[in-house]
């Protein structure tokens, strides 16, 4: 078998396998944003798809969309933007 070393996990990828592994494993940018508890009953959060209840914790991004922040530090490992404006 042939293969690398990736220099971001150290794991050995085939080479079939290097070209999507590299594009998961980049350490991108970071999405940055503040959390705070929801004051007010919301639309829903578009990663989950479930109502936005008051008392949430929630994750405000730059761009103003809210996410439960349990969701968008999900999606953050996958995939550092906003989902609605990627």
């Amino acid at each position: 078998l042939s293969g690398f070393l990736c220099p971001f996990c150290d794991r050995l990828i085939q080479e079939r396998e290097a070209e999507v592994h590299l594009l998961k494993c980049f350490p991108g940018p970071q999405l940055s944003y503040n959390t705070d508890l929801l004051s007010r009953d919301s639309e829903e959060c578009s990663i989950c798809l479930e109502e936005l209840v008051k008392g949430s914790l929630i994750a405000r991004l730059p761009c103003l969309c809210i996410y439960h922040k349990s969701c968008i530090d999900s999606w953050c490992e996958v995939k550092p933007c906003c989902p609605q404006h990627p």
